[in-house]
């Protein structure tokens, strides 16, 4: 089939360093390209993802991150370009919401932020025939009135990951945000007795502000900011670590990064946040615990984990060609519907409890 993919405006697909949602969409369109399907990507002008790339869209700026008028003029663009797709997957926050009345095929909308308040109104006012894909089944038990179609957790292509000998040091991947436990990591860390490598994004005057308020006065020699970090340098940081620590303190759709320490062969010690137990098989690939002394003696023992292991359960679980395979499944469920019935309940069961791994 012919799928048309909406990236958000704001990073390039890839991504040349952070980008959680860009990179998922970059994997998505080149595992759906290798499966045989024809995919057009409607993204930033400077993406350089080798898959069909709608022209007309200007660089990416993350400056004006959230911004309303440029985010509806690249959805403008984009729906008005994928008139010719058989279903077109959107990634933004306000294109369900123009789909109502732009998009003549189904939509798939698949939502990377918490159902907040806002996000749920914007939700509530698109076409009753939207799906609404989660990507957690603890994000999806919050959606309220918002029928999630599926849930299709992220995967990735692990067979770009390459495996790492571990370490003695412990690593923390993500950006300079206070719901990303940061503080907390560095305070763990200093309980174990365990040095701490800190790669994290830090371009927003919040992430800044953070960064000196809180973080710079925690580091010692126990811990270390080293930057935001390449792709290259974030596997070899990843795979050269005896575990990563992510202490979320906010409830996380997906943890991208679990899964990519985790293929490096790392094991992941996280509080019992968001989709952290979907991803974490406590005592397997990683520990989870929601105390501060707890999260560092299961840091203690990390390096007791099996390596090999903890990749084979992504191998198991996140890959690409699963995830691309279930969105392929879900689009042919949508496509033999009549289009008047493309939202009608039935597509898929929706699992609403929070497993935990005990």
């Amino acid at each position: 089939m012919r799928i048309g993919i909406i990236a958000p405006p704001w990073i390039p697909i890839p991504p040349p360093a952070y980008g959680g949602i860009e990179s998922f969409i970059d994997v998505l369109a080149l595992e759906l390209a290798a499966a045989g399907h024809e995919v057009v990507l409607a993204a930033s002008g400077d993406s350089t993802c080798p898959v069909e790339r709608m022209p007309g869209f200007p660089p990416s700026d993350d400056s004006v991150m959230g911004c309303t008028a440029p985010e509806l003029r690249h959805l403008i663009r984009a729906y008005a370009g994928l008139a010719d797709v058989d279903v077109i997957v959107d990634n933004t926050l306000g294109g369900p919401v123009l789909a109502r009345s732009a998009a003549r095929r189904p939509v798939v909308t698949i939502v990377h932020s918490p159902f907040e308040e806002i996000v749920l109104e914007l939700y509530g006012a698109a076409a009753p025939d939207m799906a609404f894909v989660a990507i957690s089944h603890h994000q999806a038990s919050t959606s309220r009135d918002i029928r999630v179609t599926e849930v299709i957790h992220h995967g990735i292509r692990v067979e770009d990951v390459p495996i790492g000998p571990g370490g003695s040091e412990a690593c923390f991947l993500g950006r300079m945000h206070p719901a990303k436990g940061l503080r907390e990591a560095i305070r763990v860390a200093e309980l174990a007795g365990i040095r701490l490598r800190i790669a994290a994004k830090m371009r927003e005057p919040l992430e800044r502000a953070y960064f000196e308020d809180v973080v710079r006065p925690a580091l010692g020699t126990h811990a270390e900011y080293i930057g935001e970090l390449s792709t290259e340098e974030k596997f070899a940081l990843l795979g050269s670590s005896c575990a990563m620590l992510n202490p979320i303190q906010w409830d996380e759709p997906f943890g991208l990064v679990m899964i990519e320490a985790l293929a490096a062969g790392t094991p992941v010690i996280a509080t019992p946040r968001g989709s952290a137990p979907e991803i974490v098989q406590h005592g397997r690939n990683g520990f989870i615990d929601a105390d501060p002394a707890g999260l560092a003696a299961a840091l203690q023992h990390a390096s007791s984990l099996d390596r090999e292991a903890c990749r084979a359960s992504v191998e198991e679980r996140f890959t690409a060609a699963q995830m691309a395979q279930n969105y392929v499944a879900l689009f042919e469920r949508m496509l033999q519907r009549e289009p008047h019935r493309f939202g009608e309940a039935g597509l898929s069961a929706v699992r609403t409890d929070h497993p935990r791994i005990a």
